[in-house]
């Protein structure tokens, strides 16, 4: 008999988990998504704007604008032609290494309070748990 209820707990906890970050980024003038973009562009230096927004599930034209937002404070470059093809890579600036540097800080706070009753194995069960929710979803 499958639980219906662990889909909807699961977007529940997603969901505030998406409000509480909203909330601790706001000082830095940040939303969860230009965060995962800044997150993304330290993994990937300069990876296309198509890259991204599959990596921090935004649309393209989405990620465009969000780029844009981003490049417009300097926390984000890009050059004006592409090297070769037509994908501008992105990458961190200083400014925006500083910033996502002060916004894992708030990010990392908001998971330590989602994980705050959890044993350490515990925290390991639910993050193995998760990564086989996502295998099989995937599958």
């Amino acid at each position: 008999m499958v639980n219906t209820n662990v889909g909807y707990a699961l977007k529940q906890a997603q969901s505030l988990l998406h409000v509480r970050m909203e909330e601790a980024l706001k000082p830095l003038g940040l939303t969860v998504s230009q965060y995962s973009c800044l997150f993304r562009l330290r993994l990937e230096p300069g990876v296309s704007a198509a890259g991204l927004a599959r990596a921090t599930f935004v649309t393209r034209q989405s990620m465009n604008a969000l780029l844009q937002q981003l490049i417009d404070r300097g926390l984000v470059a890009r050059p004006t032609q592409a090297e070769s093809g037509r994908a501008l890579p992105a990458l961190l600036t200083d400014a925006g290494a500083e910033t996502l540097d002060a916004a894992q800080t708030l990010v990392d706070g908001v998971q330590e309070r989602m994980l705050r009753g959890f044993s350490t194995a515990e925290t390991a069960a639910l993050e193995q748990a998760l990564a086989a929710c996502i295998r099989s979803l995937e599958e």
